[in-house]
């Protein structure tokens, strides 16, 4: 389901952490921790010790207390990996509160960042580490898969407004993106501290990281029932808001007009919308008939973005956020 994927060179000598923020022990976790390469991979001499190799990669599984069930694997993780615990988040995200500790607990110079909600093939890691060393700071493209009915009528608005947003824009998606520390425009004390103060981890990288994008897509699962797909909809249009406040201002008026069409002129209307979608979804080889759900999602876009915009708060990951601007986030108890 993923575009070809380009040979990673061999004998790298510069060693990755990986930061993986996650409360449970997934087959994201076997599957990163699998692909780790000591120092006698990256060229240089082995320690002997596997779990103490130095200038090695690394995996750092952040969670946010002693009492996620991660956190019961402690004592009992596979070579090079470690339990992470963040803390509980007081003015930022936990997913931003999460990838701020892991920056500061990692031990290699160059990061890449994942998520646990899609598979990482045997050659993730190495292939991302191959693409810093060609172009610098990278991003993989993700394409968002529906679990649930609301979530699939908005896959072909994900596919045109994150999808393709992603790989044109120079926006990084945190779900696989690799960068060094020294490439971080204002320091890294600075994006720790906007991190720190914020909901989106990505939004902010974007703001403090020049990132290029390369031509390869993985498929995320999204949704599972009409509630999280809303709550979803809602964080997504919220982060654009503060982050890309002209994109959000283009994407509102699209979407109007293309409803309108659909309307006004059903014919052309849906027709051209369909198009459109599904010229996307071959552009990234993306094999799925919901593509023909563009004209309906068009349709119920304007009333979601209006709800989207009136909503105060949203829920993400057990927690309710209120997020008044860019850096005023108040988390509250469900």
């Amino acid at each position: 389901m993923t575009a070809p994927e380009p040979t990673a060179s061999p004998g790298n000598s510069t060693p990755v952490s990986v930061l993986l923020p996650t409360v449970r022990w997934t087959d994201a976790c076997d599957e990163v921790a699998a692909q780790l390469r000591g120092s006698e991979a990256l060229g240089g001499e082995a320690s002997g010790a596997a779990d103490d190799d130095a200038d090695a990669d690394e995996l750092l599984v952040i969670c946010d207390s002693p009492d996620d069930p991660v956190a019961d694997r402690q004592g009992d993780l596979p070579p090079r990996v470690r339990i992470v615990i963040a803390g509980e988040p007081e003015g930022c995200s936990g997913k931003a509160n999460a990838i701020a500790a892991g920056m500061t607990a990692a031990a290699n110079d160059r990061i890449a960042w994942t998520d646990d909600d899609f598979r990482h093939p045997p050659d993730w890691l190495a292939t991302l580490d191959a693409d810093y060393d060609r172009q610098g700071p990278t991003t993989e493209v993700p394409v968002f898969v529906g679990l649930d009915p609301l979530a699939r009528l908005f896959e072909p608005a994900y596919v045109i407004g994150g999808t393709l947003a992603v790989f044109a824009a120079g926006v990084a998606w945190g779900g696989a993106v690799i960068f060094e520390r020294e490439d971080l425009r204002d320091g890294e004390a600075a994006f720790r501290r906007d991190l720190l103060r914020t909901v989106s981890d990505d939004g902010t990288l974007t703001d403090h990281l020049d990132v290029a994008s390369v031509d390869r897509t993985r498929y995320v699962r999204a949704g599972g029932s009409a509630r999280d797909s809303l709550e979803r909809f809602v964080r997504f249009l919220t982060i654009t808001r503060y982050h890309a406040p002209g994109a959000t201002a283009f994407n509102a008026a699209f979407g109007v007009s293309m409803a309108a069409l659909c309307l006004f002129a059903p014919v052309a209307g849906v027709t051209l919308v369909t198009a459109l979608a599904g010229a996307a979804y071959a552009r990234f080889g993306i094999r799925r008939a919901t593509f023909l759900l563009a004209a309906p999602g068009v349709l119920i876009a304007p009333p979601l973005m209006a709800y989207a915009f009136a909503r105060r708060t949203f829920v993400w990951g057990g927690r309710r956020y209120r997020w008044r601007s860019l850096f005023d986030v108040e988390v509250e108890p469900i």
